[in-house]
């Protein structure tokens, strides 16, 4: 059967660091493996917008040697009722692997029942695993390791919290997660990371107070307070979110090397702000760029691809 990511809890602890180990050889020598996925092709399927995902995985593919097979579900049957099932069925046969950005996570998980080859999951409402490649990478390229550091998460407990949950716990990282009331990340995640955690010897913690989150953080993270399908809600939200920004208090807060992440798009005064986005502390641009160098790591895993120079 073909091996999925729908998930960084699909990921064991020992896959989760190979796949960073690749990830800093195909950037350090991209040309060893621009011949890796050649006569191979991928389907790209976005169902929401994008300019991250689909510019890193579409010049991923391409970097590789393969094609590049880009799709709105406008374009695809899906949009006349076609079930996912059966779209999953046909594309297994023309291309031999698909990278899907949509809404529920119930679709991926449709998707990967009737497929002959890997689906990657490039964003979901559940989770951002592609994306919590990348943030792993920066911190190690900045930290040197990932165990024992501490990360606090501050904001809306979405998507990319529940990645960070997960796969932070999975490389020994302590994970703090401060959002307002309600906004607490979904329990089961909460639960599955803490299970992670204590085989790890790290810790998770959930609470409403960004200041002792961020208090002592090796890494400061952030995301926008109302993501795609939640612009009604923007007003509301930045009244009660506005206590956990990233702002120079916050930094002032952290570890003295404190590395602040943001996974962009970024509204600028916020959930950060100018100051912090742009100053010494940021690794914002370099996380954005390892979105390629995970992606292209991530397709050769799944293809089980060899380096071709």
């Amino acid at each position: 059967m073909a091996r999925n990511f729908l998930s960084i809890d699909d990921l064991k602890p020992d896959e989760l660091r190979a796949l960073l180990d690749l990830s800093e050889t195909v950037k350090a020598s991209p040309e060893r493996y621009s011949e890796g996925l050649r006569g191979k092709a991928v389907g790209l399927i976005f169902e929401k917008p994008s300019t991250r995902t689909r510019v890193s995985f579409e010049v991923a593919v391409a970097g590789l040697g393969a094609h590049p097979l880009v799709l709105s579900s406008t374009e695809l049957q899906l949009g006349r009722g076609e079930t996912i099932e059966d779209t999953g069925r046909v594309l297994s046969r023309y291309v031999d692997c698909v990278v899907l950005r949509t809404f529920g996570q119930e679709r991926l998980e449709a998707l990967a029942k009737t497929s002959d080859v890997p689906i990657v999951n490039s964003l979901s409402d559940f989770e951002h695993p592609c994306q919590c490649l990348a943030d792993l990478l920066t911190v190690r390229e900045r930290k040197g390791e990932l165990r024992g550091l501490t990360l606090a998460f501050v904001g809306d407990g979405n998507n990319v919290a529940h990645s960070l949950l997960l796969g932070g716990a999975m490389c020994g990282m302590n994970v703090r997660v401060a959002t307002p009331v309600g906004f607490e990340p979904i329990p089961q995640v909460v639960q599955r990371a803490k299970e992670i955690a204590a085989d790890m010897d790290a810790s998770v913690e959930i609470t409403n107070d960004p200041v002792a989150a961020t208090t002592g953080a090796d890494v400061l993270y952030t995301d926008v307070w109302a993501s795609m399908g939640q612009e009604a809600e923007e007003g509301e939200r930045i009244l009660m979110f506005r206590q956990y920004q990233l702002d120079q208090a916050a930094v002032d807060r952290a570890a003295p090397d404190v590395v602040v992440l943001h996974c962009l798009p970024a509204h600028r005064g916020q959930e950060i702000t100018d100051e912090v986005i742009d100053g010494p502390h940021s690794a914002v641009w370099d996380q954005a760029e390892n979105r390629l160098h995970t992606a292209k790591a991530l397709l050769l895993w799944l293809l089980e691809a060899e380096p071709t120079g």
